[in-house]
Protein backbone atom coordinates (compact mmCIF):
# COMPACT_ATOMS: atom_id res chain seq x y z
CA UNK A 1 0.00 0.00 0.00
CA UNK A 2 1.59 3.38 -1.46
CA UNK A 3 0.28 6.35 0.12
CA UNK A 4 1.23 10.03 1.46
CA UNK A 5 -1.64 10.11 3.47
CA UNK A 6 -0.24 7.96 6.94
CA UNK A 7 -3.88 7.87 8.57
CA UNK A 8 -5.53 6.07 5.32
CA UNK A 9 -2.19 3.96 4.57
CA UNK A 10 -2.04 2.50 7.91
CA UNK A 11 -5.67 1.87 8.49
CA UNK A 12 -5.78 0.18 4.46
CA UNK A 13 -2.72 -2.18 6.08
CA UNK A 14 -4.19 -3.31 8.71
CA UNK A 15 -7.91 -4.23 6.76
CA UNK A 16 -5.80 -5.96 4.53
CA UNK A 17 -3.19 -7.61 7.28
CA UNK A 18 -6.63 -8.98 9.03
CA UNK A 19 -8.23 -10.07 5.44
CA UNK A 20 -5.07 -12.56 5.60
CA UNK A 21 -2.48 -10.74 3.45
CA UNK A 22 0.65 -9.95 4.41
CA UNK A 23 0.65 -6.09 3.25
CA UNK A 24 3.30 -3.21 4.02
CA UNK A 25 2.95 0.41 4.03
CA UNK A 26 4.96 2.79 1.85
CA UNK A 27 4.59 6.81 2.43
CA UNK A 28 5.86 7.70 -0.96
CA UNK A 29 7.08 6.53 -4.55
CA UNK A 30 10.67 6.36 -3.35
CA UNK A 31 9.93 4.33 0.04
CA UNK A 32 7.54 2.04 -2.21
CA UNK A 33 10.43 1.13 -4.92
CA UNK A 34 12.56 0.28 -1.88
CA UNK A 35 10.04 -1.62 -0.14
CA UNK A 36 8.69 -3.20 -3.40
CA UNK A 37 12.33 -4.45 -4.23
CA UNK A 38 12.55 -5.79 -0.73
CA UNK A 39 9.61 -7.78 -0.96
CA UNK A 40 8.63 -8.09 -4.49
CA UNK A 41 4.87 -8.57 -4.01
CA UNK A 42 1.95 -9.53 -6.06
CA UNK A 43 -0.26 -6.56 -5.78
CA UNK A 44 0.62 -2.89 -5.06
CA UNK A 45 -2.29 -0.42 -4.29
CA UNK A 46 -0.48 3.12 -5.16
CA UNK A 47 -2.05 6.56 -4.95
CA UNK A 48 -1.16 8.56 -8.01
CA UNK A 49 -1.10 12.24 -6.46
CA UNK A 50 1.68 11.70 -4.20
CA UNK A 51 4.19 14.73 -3.51
CA UNK A 52 8.03 13.98 -4.66
CA UNK A 53 7.64 10.89 -6.76
CA UNK A 54 4.11 10.45 -7.62
CA UNK A 55 2.37 7.24 -8.40
CA UNK A 56 2.55 7.24 -12.60
CA UNK A 57 6.35 7.69 -12.08
CA UNK A 58 6.60 5.06 -9.41
CA UNK A 59 4.87 2.67 -11.50
CA UNK A 60 6.85 3.43 -14.14
CA UNK A 61 9.97 2.49 -12.70
CA UNK A 62 8.66 -0.51 -10.76
CA UNK A 63 7.76 -1.64 -14.94
CA UNK A 64 11.40 -1.23 -15.40
CA UNK A 65 12.59 -3.64 -12.58
CA UNK A 66 12.80 -7.24 -14.05
CA UNK A 67 10.84 -8.56 -10.91
CA UNK A 68 8.26 -5.17 -11.31
CA UNK A 69 7.04 -6.69 -14.09
CA UNK A 70 4.76 -9.51 -13.25
CA UNK A 71 3.76 -7.61 -10.53
CA UNK A 72 -0.42 -6.44 -10.64
CA UNK A 73 -0.41 -2.62 -9.62
CA UNK A 74 -3.38 -1.01 -9.22
CA UNK A 75 -3.75 3.05 -9.04
CA UNK A 76 -5.63 3.78 -5.63
CA UNK A 77 -6.69 7.23 -6.48
CA UNK A 78 -9.40 10.09 -5.82
CA UNK A 79 -8.36 10.73 -9.82
CA UNK A 80 -11.14 9.38 -11.63
CA UNK A 81 -11.93 11.00 -14.68
CA UNK A 82 -11.46 9.29 -18.34
CA UNK A 83 -8.24 11.16 -18.69
CA UNK A 84 -6.88 9.94 -14.88
CA UNK A 85 -7.28 6.34 -16.41
CA UNK A 86 -5.69 6.80 -19.50
CA UNK A 87 -2.57 8.37 -17.84
CA UNK A 88 -2.30 5.73 -15.05
CA UNK A 89 -3.03 2.46 -18.00
CA UNK A 90 0.07 4.38 -19.89
CA UNK A 91 2.36 4.74 -16.95
CA UNK A 92 1.96 0.93 -16.50
CA UNK A 93 -1.03 -0.30 -13.76
CA UNK A 94 -3.15 -2.53 -14.50
CA UNK A 95 -6.26 -1.40 -12.73
CA UNK A 96 -7.57 2.27 -11.67
CA UNK A 97 -9.86 1.97 -8.31
CA UNK A 98 -11.26 5.28 -7.45
CA UNK A 99 -11.36 6.23 -3.39
CA UNK A 100 -13.12 5.35 -1.40
CA UNK A 101 -13.13 2.51 -2.37
CA UNK A 102 -15.82 -0.42 -1.65
CA UNK A 103 -14.42 -2.96 0.56
CA UNK A 104 -16.40 -5.29 -1.11
CA UNK A 105 -15.07 -4.00 -4.56
CA UNK A 106 -11.51 -4.14 -3.23
CA UNK A 107 -11.72 -7.61 -2.07
CA UNK A 108 -13.00 -9.46 -4.99
CA UNK A 109 -10.28 -7.90 -6.84
CA UNK A 110 -7.51 -9.10 -4.74
CA UNK A 111 -8.95 -12.51 -4.70
CA UNK A 112 -9.10 -12.70 -8.77
CA UNK A 113 -5.50 -10.86 -8.57
CA UNK A 114 -2.68 -13.42 -10.71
Amino acid sequence: MVDDNLDAARSLVALLNVKGHRARMALDGSQALAVAEDMQPEVILMDIGMPGLNGLETCRRLREQPWGRQITIVALTGLGQASDRAESERAGFDAHLVKPVDLTTLSRFLANAP
